[in-house]
């Protein structure tokens, strides 16, 4: 039986327990019956798009989005003609070439440094927090940069590799608490000029750099947050020049997002108005391409950490919009409060994972120990 797209709409959502023009907090209040159609033509980048312009709203999107992504209406989301372009797309193109290296940087981390130091930390760390002793987002941040240092085994003199530095967070607290010396790579300029700023005086040298550019030997070689922009076309190529320009007895730590399964694009919303030329890859992807290049050493999942992380950062991001509300207008607001609220739920569900993998080129021969 034929059935419209409001009615396919509200037995997807009363399948999740949603209710449309509900009193829940999880509920959605539609403003424009159009929303419909667009949902069921265009997926989840209709959804998205259609919340920017205001056509429904939901007093707690992350709670939303936790219901839908914990059953099987995200499959039929992705059954649409926007998931298929993207996926023909992603296998004619090399979506993260080196041509189009530098175009996340400039289309995400250049919108303004000063946005993000009211969403962030006191650090500036733009990855996954580890919460657990941690009472509030500072803590939590530097307690995930210490682990990550003592996962590495940082010693005083040793050289590390960040690629993927951000504003420098790694790279200032790695040279202040460990004694070490960093050189940082990003593909945004914003973060390379502030990045030399935070780090002035210490031994970190910042570079405007894509990693297919890599020179020198480092005696340990880390990567935050970063291996989502490489693309499932260039994940053997990255792991052979982290491998090229690791030590013999250097680790390598790997710190990503994670899929539940493995995809060749990204989901068409976040691609178009987040991180372009973005995907996320799965446990089978990152093995295919460290198979012959690296050992694994530990792998941890800590992704239930990424839902606090997300839910600070929008409390920062709504406590400080009045700063940015003339510069950047109610699209923008509406867009950010969805991104950060729908990747809160994705976690929440466990759709998502937070991974950090150790690798070493030839095993460590003592055995690794894991610290967390």
């Amino acid at each position: 039986m034929w059935l419209s797209p409001r009615r396919m709409v509200h037995s997807w959502l009363d399948s999740v327990d949603i209710r449309v023009n509900g009193d829940r907090p999880w509920d959605i209040q539609i403003h424009d019956p159009s929303i419909y159609r667009r949902a069921v033509l265009q997926g989840t980048l209709g959804l998205g798009e259609s919340y920017m312009e205001g056509w429904w709203d939901c007093e707690r999107l992350d709670h939303f989005f936790e219901k839908v992504l914990s059953s099987d209406i995200q499959r039929t989301f992705d059954r649409n003609f926007f998931m298929l372009v993207e996926f023909v797309r992603a296998h004619i193109v090399n979506l993260q070439g080196k041509s189009r290296a530098f175009k996340i940087g400039q289309h995400h981390y250049d919108i303004g440094n000063d946005f993000y130091q009211r969403m962030l930390d006191t650090r500036m760390t733009y990855t996954c927090g580890y919460w657990n002793n941690a009472a509030n987002l500072d803590q939590a941040q530097e307690a995930k940069l210490d682990l990550v240092c003592r996962k590495l085994e940082l010693k005083a003199g040793d050289k590390v590799l960040d690629i993927g530095c951000g504003w420098g967070s790694f790279a200032k607290f790695a040279a202040e608490r460990y004694g070490v010396e960093v050189v940082g790579i990003t593909v945004s300029k914003e973060q390379v000029g502030l990045a030399q700023e935070l780090c002035k005086g210490l031994p970190v040298t910042i570079r405007l750099c894509d990693y297919r550019q890599l020179e020198g030997t480092f005696d340990h070689i880390v990567s935050l947050g970063m291996f989502e922009h490489v693309g499932y076309r260039n994940y053997k190529t990255y792991m052979r020049a982290v491998a090229g320009n690791l030590k013999d007895d250097g680790l390598f730590l790997l710190h990503t997002i994670g899929h539940k399964i493995s995809v060749r694009s990204g989901d068409p919303w976040i691609e178009k108005y987040i991180f372009p030329n973005s995907m996320l890859p799965s446990i089978k992807q990152i093995a295919k391409a460290t198979e012959g290049v690296f050992v694994m050493e530990d792998w941890h999942n800590f992704g239930a950490d990424y839902d606090k992380t997300l839910m600070a950062w929008f409390e920062n991001f709504n406590r400080n919009w009045g700063e940015f509300e003339q510069r950047y207008g109610e699209r923008f607001y509406r867009m950010w409060n969805y991104f950060l609220l729908s990747c809160a739920g994705a976690f929440r569900a466990r759709h998502l994972q937070l991974w950090q993998v150790i690798f070493s080129k030839q095993g460590v021969r003592r055995g690794y120990m894991r610290l967390a």
